[in-house]
């Protein structure tokens, strides 16, 4: 072997045992959603709504809301927070 093929050895090993830390490791950083543009957050709220006014009890029921809180978010216009 090469001085180069050894190099690239080397490195692959440190790549491999990094992954392997990592995929034993638990990460303190919650996960974030992508900043959303003014507009993309409206239409984000536009649709959310749309579809939480046709859920079924029983999906109303596995998100914990009562068909009074849904219909009181699912009116709200979408530039309201």
């Amino acid at each position: 072997m090469n001085g180069l093929s050894d190099v690239r050895l080397v490195l692959r090993d440190q790549e491999l045992m990094t992954g392997q830390e990592r995929a034993g490791a638990v990460s303190c950083v919650a996960p974030r959603a992508p900043e959303l543009s003014r507009m993309g957050l409206f239409w984000h709220r536009l649709r959310t709504r749309k579809v939480l006014l046709e859920l079924t009890a029983d999906e109303l029921r596995d998100i914990g809301l009562t068909r009074s809180e849904a219909l009181a978010e699912g009116l709200k216009p979408f530039w309201r927070d």
